[in-house]
This record gives structure tokens, sequence and C-alpha cells, in this order.
């Protein structure tokens, strides 16, 4: 998903999209695990999509916060 585009959600809809990032980091997780995840480099991807999420946040926390 674009920055650009996680900037104009809304905090319910950024804590959704974290909870639904954590969740597929815990499937694939399991899947490497047990020898079934086809591609690694997700683990990686989704990993960064989460800090992606988690900043802007905190930005926006920060925002409410200052004015």
């Amino acid at each position: 998903m674009k920055i650009e585009k996680m900037r104009e959600m809304t905090e319910v809809e950024l804590n959704a999209e974290f909870k639904k990032l954590k969740n597929e980091l815990f499937n694939l997780r399991f899947q490497h695990v047990t020898g079934q995840l086809e591609n690694p480099i997700k683990m990686r991807d989704i990993k960064k999509e989460i800090a992606r999420v988690k900043t802007i946040i905190r930005e926006k926390e920060l925002k409410k916060v200052q004015g």
C-alpha cells in the first residue's frame, strides 16, 4: 500500500490494517517454521509495512497533541 494512501486513512482504519498485517506475519512465520513458506522475502515486506503503519499512527498521535 502506498504511503500517501495510508496517510489518508483514519486511526481506526490504520489500527485495523496493523492487526491484519500482524496476523499475516504470524501466519508467514508459522509457514516458515513448518517449511511451507514459498517466498521468505514476503516476511520482510510485511515487517516493513507494519513499520510504516506504526509510523503513521505515531505521526497522527503527535499531531493531536501538538494542535
